[in-house]
Protein backbone atom coordinates (compact mmCIF):
# COMPACT_ATOMS: atom_id res chain seq x y z
CA UNK A 1 0.00 0.00 0.00
CA UNK A 2 0.90 3.72 -0.51
CA UNK A 3 2.23 5.46 2.39
CA UNK A 4 -0.57 7.92 4.31
CA UNK A 5 1.07 10.82 3.77
CA UNK A 6 0.04 13.80 6.04
CA UNK A 7 -2.22 16.76 5.27
CA UNK A 8 0.77 19.43 5.89
CA UNK A 9 3.48 18.05 3.58
CA UNK A 10 5.81 20.02 6.00
CA UNK A 11 5.55 16.45 7.74
CA UNK A 12 6.53 14.52 5.45
CA UNK A 13 9.78 12.52 5.80
CA UNK A 14 12.67 12.92 3.44
CA UNK A 15 13.03 9.37 2.51
CA UNK A 16 9.54 9.38 1.60
CA UNK A 17 10.19 11.89 -1.65
CA UNK A 18 11.96 10.79 -4.67
CA UNK A 19 15.11 11.72 -4.64
CA UNK A 20 15.84 14.92 -7.45
CA UNK A 21 17.77 13.49 -10.83
CA UNK A 22 20.69 16.12 -11.54
CA UNK A 23 20.80 16.52 -15.60
CA UNK A 24 24.74 16.82 -17.51
CA UNK A 25 23.98 18.73 -20.41
CA UNK A 26 25.96 17.28 -23.47
CA UNK A 27 26.36 18.84 -26.85
CA UNK A 28 23.51 18.07 -29.47
CA UNK A 29 24.91 16.92 -33.03
CA UNK A 30 23.83 15.25 -36.03
CA UNK A 31 25.64 12.48 -34.81
CA UNK A 32 23.19 12.03 -31.84
CA UNK A 33 20.17 12.06 -33.73
CA UNK A 34 21.59 9.36 -35.79
CA UNK A 35 22.60 7.96 -32.51
CA UNK A 36 19.67 7.99 -30.85
CA UNK A 37 17.45 6.73 -33.98
CA UNK A 38 19.92 3.70 -34.30
CA UNK A 39 19.84 2.94 -30.48
CA UNK A 40 15.85 2.98 -30.27
CA UNK A 41 15.30 0.74 -33.05
CA UNK A 42 18.08 -1.92 -31.37
CA UNK A 43 17.65 -1.99 -27.83
CA UNK A 44 13.75 -0.51 -27.53
CA UNK A 45 12.64 -2.44 -30.28
CA UNK A 46 14.85 -5.18 -30.00
CA UNK A 47 13.48 -7.27 -32.87
CA UNK A 48 13.55 -11.12 -32.90
CA UNK A 49 12.26 -13.41 -35.99
CA UNK A 50 12.12 -16.79 -36.85
CA UNK A 51 14.87 -17.92 -38.84
CA UNK A 52 16.73 -22.01 -40.16
CA UNK A 53 18.64 -21.62 -36.63
CA UNK A 54 15.64 -20.52 -34.22
CA UNK A 55 14.01 -17.59 -32.49
CA UNK A 56 16.60 -14.90 -33.22
CA UNK A 57 17.13 -11.26 -33.37
CA UNK A 58 17.61 -9.49 -36.48
CA UNK A 59 21.12 -7.97 -37.32
CA UNK A 60 20.63 -4.00 -37.74
CA UNK A 61 23.49 -2.38 -39.54
CA UNK A 62 24.03 1.48 -40.74
CA UNK A 63 24.14 1.63 -43.89
CA UNK A 64 26.37 3.93 -46.58
CA UNK A 65 30.29 4.35 -46.59
CA UNK A 66 30.71 2.24 -44.00
CA UNK A 67 30.05 -1.01 -45.90
CA UNK A 68 34.26 -1.75 -45.92
CA UNK A 69 34.11 -1.23 -42.60
CA UNK A 70 30.70 -3.46 -41.77
CA UNK A 71 32.53 -6.08 -44.31
CA UNK A 72 35.49 -6.61 -42.05
CA UNK A 73 34.25 -5.81 -38.95
CA UNK A 74 30.60 -7.66 -39.24
CA UNK A 75 32.15 -11.01 -41.06
CA UNK A 76 29.11 -12.85 -39.35
CA UNK A 77 26.64 -10.84 -41.65
CA UNK A 78 28.06 -12.88 -44.93
CA UNK A 79 28.82 -16.16 -46.27
CA UNK A 80 31.87 -17.23 -47.60
CA UNK A 81 31.12 -15.86 -50.86
CA UNK A 82 30.48 -12.43 -49.53
CA UNK A 83 26.66 -12.40 -49.63
CA UNK A 84 24.72 -10.47 -46.97
CA UNK A 85 22.77 -13.45 -44.97
CA UNK A 86 19.59 -12.82 -44.53
CA UNK A 87 17.07 -11.70 -42.32
CA UNK A 88 18.24 -8.39 -41.93
CA UNK A 89 17.70 -4.64 -41.43
CA UNK A 90 19.95 -1.49 -42.41
CA UNK A 91 19.38 2.17 -42.21
CA UNK A 92 20.33 5.27 -43.65
CA UNK A 93 19.90 8.79 -42.81
CA UNK A 94 18.52 10.29 -46.89
CA UNK A 95 18.23 14.34 -46.21
CA UNK A 96 18.47 17.13 -44.07
CA UNK A 97 16.51 19.71 -44.06
CA UNK A 98 16.39 23.46 -41.89
CA UNK A 99 12.92 23.72 -41.75
CA UNK A 100 11.40 26.71 -39.73
CA UNK A 101 8.02 25.81 -39.89
CA UNK A 102 9.34 22.34 -37.66
CA UNK A 103 10.73 24.66 -34.84
CA UNK A 104 10.21 24.10 -30.83
CA UNK A 105 9.33 26.32 -27.84
CA UNK A 106 12.44 27.95 -28.09
CA UNK A 107 12.86 29.90 -31.42
CA UNK A 108 14.56 33.47 -32.06
CA UNK A 109 17.41 34.89 -33.79
CA UNK A 110 18.81 36.24 -30.95
CA UNK A 111 22.62 36.75 -31.23
CA UNK A 112 25.07 34.91 -28.45
CA UNK A 113 26.67 37.16 -25.65
CA UNK A 114 29.47 39.48 -27.35
CA UNK A 115 32.42 37.30 -25.35
CA UNK A 116 34.47 34.49 -26.24
CA UNK A 117 31.85 32.04 -24.37
CA UNK A 118 28.41 32.85 -26.24
CA UNK A 119 25.40 31.55 -24.98
CA UNK A 120 22.04 33.33 -25.40
CA UNK A 121 19.28 30.88 -23.91
CA UNK A 122 19.66 30.45 -20.09
CA UNK A 123 18.63 26.26 -19.18
CA UNK A 124 19.72 26.27 -15.32
CA UNK A 125 20.22 29.03 -12.94
CA UNK A 126 21.62 27.89 -9.31
CA UNK A 127 23.42 29.47 -5.93
CA UNK A 128 26.91 28.81 -5.52
CA UNK A 129 26.62 27.91 -1.88
CA UNK A 130 30.14 27.95 -0.71
CA UNK A 131 31.04 30.98 -2.28
CA UNK A 132 27.83 32.47 -1.17
CA UNK A 133 28.71 31.57 2.41
CA UNK A 134 32.05 33.17 1.80
CA UNK A 135 30.51 36.39 1.89
CA UNK A 136 27.98 35.72 4.63
CA UNK A 137 31.18 34.80 6.89
CA UNK A 138 33.89 37.48 5.77
CA UNK A 139 30.89 40.70 7.07
CA UNK A 140 29.89 38.09 10.01
CA UNK A 141 33.53 38.07 11.23
CA UNK A 142 34.18 41.66 10.22
CA UNK A 143 34.63 43.98 13.39
CA UNK A 144 31.74 45.98 14.70
CA UNK A 145 31.47 49.22 12.10
CA UNK A 146 28.54 51.31 11.29
CA UNK A 147 26.26 48.67 12.12
CA UNK A 148 28.04 45.76 9.78
CA UNK A 149 29.58 43.07 11.15
CA UNK A 150 28.96 40.62 14.56
CA UNK A 151 32.62 40.11 15.14
CA UNK A 152 31.63 36.14 14.79
CA UNK A 153 31.14 33.43 12.21
CA UNK A 154 27.91 32.13 11.09
CA UNK A 155 26.24 34.72 12.83
CA UNK A 156 22.70 34.86 11.78
CA UNK A 157 22.38 37.80 9.47
CA UNK A 158 20.66 38.88 6.49
CA UNK A 159 22.89 38.18 3.09
CA UNK A 160 22.37 40.46 -0.14
CA UNK A 161 25.21 39.10 -1.70
CA UNK A 162 24.38 36.08 -3.36
CA UNK A 163 26.71 34.43 -5.61
CA UNK A 164 24.13 32.64 -8.87
CA UNK A 165 25.82 30.32 -11.85
CA UNK A 166 24.43 30.60 -14.62
CA UNK A 167 23.82 28.23 -17.34
CA UNK A 168 23.10 28.99 -21.11
CA UNK A 169 23.51 27.52 -24.83
CA UNK A 170 23.01 28.74 -28.05
CA UNK A 171 19.91 29.36 -29.53
CA UNK A 172 19.30 25.71 -31.34
CA UNK A 173 18.68 24.91 -34.80
CA UNK A 174 15.86 23.29 -35.67
CA UNK A 175 16.32 20.36 -38.73
CA UNK A 176 13.88 17.92 -40.08
CA UNK A 177 15.93 14.67 -40.37
CA UNK A 178 14.71 11.67 -42.95
CA UNK A 179 15.59 8.21 -42.36
CA UNK A 180 15.04 4.96 -44.51
CA UNK A 181 14.78 1.67 -42.83
CA UNK A 182 15.49 -1.43 -45.09
CA UNK A 183 14.08 -4.98 -44.24
CA UNK A 184 15.96 -7.85 -46.20
CA UNK A 185 14.41 -11.26 -45.95
CA UNK A 186 14.08 -14.70 -47.72
CA UNK A 187 10.73 -15.30 -46.43
CA UNK A 188 7.42 -13.49 -45.84
CA UNK A 189 6.72 -14.86 -42.76
CA UNK A 190 10.34 -12.96 -41.64
CA UNK A 191 8.97 -10.10 -42.98
CA UNK A 192 5.76 -9.93 -40.95
CA UNK A 193 7.75 -10.64 -37.99
CA UNK A 194 9.88 -8.19 -38.18
CA UNK A 195 7.53 -5.11 -39.33
CA UNK A 196 4.85 -5.71 -36.82
CA UNK A 197 7.07 -4.31 -33.52
CA UNK A 198 7.46 -1.02 -35.82
CA UNK A 199 3.25 -1.26 -36.23
CA UNK A 200 2.20 -1.94 -32.50
CA UNK A 201 5.19 -0.37 -30.47
CA UNK A 202 3.28 3.46 -30.86
CA UNK A 203 -0.31 2.05 -30.97
CA UNK A 204 -2.90 3.87 -32.69
CA UNK A 205 -0.25 7.05 -34.12
CA UNK A 206 2.72 6.74 -35.99
CA UNK A 207 4.85 8.69 -33.41
CA UNK A 208 7.18 8.18 -30.76
CA UNK A 209 10.42 10.04 -28.69
CA UNK A 210 14.09 8.75 -29.11
CA UNK A 211 16.29 10.20 -26.80
CA UNK A 212 20.43 10.52 -26.46
CA UNK A 213 22.47 12.27 -23.93
CA UNK A 214 19.11 14.16 -22.51
CA UNK A 215 18.36 15.40 -25.67
CA UNK A 216 14.96 14.37 -26.66
CA UNK A 217 13.30 14.08 -30.87
CA UNK A 218 10.46 13.57 -31.99
CA UNK A 219 10.06 10.85 -34.77
CA UNK A 220 7.36 10.26 -37.16
CA UNK A 221 6.83 7.13 -38.96
CA UNK A 222 5.39 6.79 -42.24
CA UNK A 223 2.50 4.77 -42.56
CA UNK A 224 3.33 2.89 -45.80
CA UNK A 225 5.16 0.04 -45.75
CA UNK A 226 6.47 -0.77 -49.22
CA UNK A 227 6.92 -3.96 -49.80
CA UNK A 228 9.15 -5.50 -52.80
CA UNK A 229 10.37 -8.69 -53.89
CA UNK A 230 10.49 -10.91 -56.72
CA UNK A 231 8.33 -13.86 -55.77
CA UNK A 232 6.59 -14.57 -58.77
CA UNK A 233 9.64 -13.53 -60.84
CA UNK A 234 10.73 -17.65 -62.97
CA UNK A 235 14.54 -16.08 -62.99
CA UNK A 236 17.21 -18.17 -61.45
CA UNK A 237 17.92 -15.40 -58.66
CA UNK A 238 17.46 -16.02 -55.22
CA UNK A 239 14.12 -15.29 -54.06
CA UNK A 240 14.09 -12.22 -51.91
CA UNK A 241 11.64 -10.42 -49.73
CA UNK A 242 12.41 -6.09 -49.02
CA UNK A 243 10.09 -3.86 -47.40
CA UNK A 244 11.18 -0.37 -46.50
CA UNK A 245 10.12 1.58 -43.09
CA UNK A 246 10.45 6.08 -43.56
CA UNK A 247 11.31 8.25 -40.35
CA UNK A 248 11.07 11.67 -40.18
CA UNK A 249 12.63 13.24 -36.90
CA UNK A 250 12.04 16.68 -35.66
CA UNK A 251 15.62 17.30 -34.15
CA UNK A 252 18.33 20.10 -33.22
CA UNK A 253 21.67 20.70 -32.79
CA UNK A 254 23.81 22.84 -30.71
CA UNK A 255 26.58 24.80 -32.10
CA UNK A 256 29.27 24.02 -34.93
CA UNK A 257 30.17 20.58 -33.61
CA UNK A 258 33.70 20.35 -34.02
CA UNK A 259 34.10 23.69 -35.97
CA UNK A 260 32.47 25.97 -32.90
CA UNK A 261 35.42 27.92 -31.54
CA UNK A 262 33.33 28.89 -28.53
CA UNK A 263 32.14 26.55 -26.00
CA UNK A 264 28.49 25.42 -26.36
CA UNK A 265 27.84 24.78 -22.77
CA UNK A 266 28.70 28.36 -20.93
CA UNK A 267 28.59 28.62 -16.95
CA UNK A 268 28.81 32.22 -15.55
CA UNK A 269 29.34 33.78 -12.14
CA UNK A 270 27.21 37.48 -11.15
CA UNK A 271 29.48 39.76 -9.24
CA UNK A 272 27.94 40.77 -6.26
CA UNK A 273 30.94 43.36 -4.71
CA UNK A 274 32.67 45.75 -6.74
CA UNK A 275 35.10 47.86 -4.81
CA UNK A 276 37.34 50.41 -6.78
CA UNK A 277 40.42 51.00 -4.64
CA UNK A 278 41.49 54.88 -4.26
CA UNK A 279 44.68 55.97 -5.53
CA UNK A 280 46.61 58.19 -3.19
CA UNK A 281 48.60 60.84 -4.89
CA UNK A 282 49.34 63.56 -2.48
CA UNK A 283 51.77 63.14 0.22
CA UNK A 284 50.51 62.64 3.32
CA UNK A 285 47.16 61.60 2.52
CA UNK A 286 45.17 59.96 5.29
CA UNK A 287 43.66 56.33 4.42
CA UNK A 288 39.90 55.95 4.46
CA UNK A 289 39.81 53.18 7.05
CA UNK A 290 42.21 55.67 9.70
CA UNK A 291 40.47 58.66 10.97
CA UNK A 292 42.53 61.78 11.68
CA UNK A 293 42.64 61.47 15.99
CA UNK A 294 44.31 57.90 14.54
CA UNK A 295 41.25 55.67 15.80
CA UNK A 296 39.57 53.02 13.47
CA UNK A 297 36.82 54.04 10.95
CA UNK A 298 34.76 53.16 8.30
CA UNK A 299 34.42 56.62 6.70
CA UNK A 300 36.94 58.91 6.48
CA UNK A 301 36.12 62.56 8.33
Amino acid sequence: MPPDYPDDFSQTRDTDLAPLKELEIQPSTIETIDRALFDYIDQELDVFCTTNKGFKKVPFIWAGAERAYQIKHNRELRDVNGWLIYPLMSIERTSITKNLAERGAYYAAAMNLPDNKGGSMTVARTIKQDKTANFVNADSKRLVLDGVGNGQNNFPMKNKKVVYETISVPIPVYLQVEYKLTVMSEYQQQINEIITPFMTKTGAVNYFLIEKDNHRFEVFIDSDYALNNNAASLLEDARGYETEINFKVIGYIIGADKNEERPKIVRRENAVDIKIPAERVILGDIPEHVSVSGNVSFYRS
